[in-house]
């Protein structure tokens, strides 16, 4: 039952990252990946909420690994970052690296305070 439950967690997961990219990425003409941390921070912060509130194992399961799981993307943020840096706009491709990693712990940091208030 678990193996299903991540997969349906994904199958919400996956399209709701790539929807959210597109929406938020034609919103902004900044160069920036905007998309793609927003969707990091955002999972993140599920995954805080998730972890803090020590959900079943069945919730865990759709939730954390299943729909935060195809959420977030890692690769995306590292080619995006990668591509900033050879074209010339270090400086973004810095604040990308280090304001992800700094918003993306921020938000689980939060959510498992506020998980573990509920």
């Amino acid at each position: 039952m678990i193996p299903l439950l991540v997969i349906v967690g994904a199958m919400v997961g996956a399209p709701a990252r790539y929807l959210t990219d597109r929406l938020v990425q034609g919103r902004h003409d900044t160069g920036f990946p905007w998309g793609t941390f927003l969707v990091n921070v955002v999972g993140s912060l599920v995954l805080g909420l998730v972890t803090g509130a020590a959900a079943t194992p069945a919730v865990a399961a759709l939730v954390g690994t299943g729909f935060c799981g195809a959420l977030t993307t890692y690769s995306t943020f590292g080619y995006e970052t990668v591509q900033l840096a050879a074209g010339g706009r270090r400086l973004l491709a810095g604040l990308n690296a280090l304001g992800s990693v700094a918003a993306g712990l921020g938000a689980a940091a939060l959510g498992l305070a506020l998980g573990g208030v509920l």
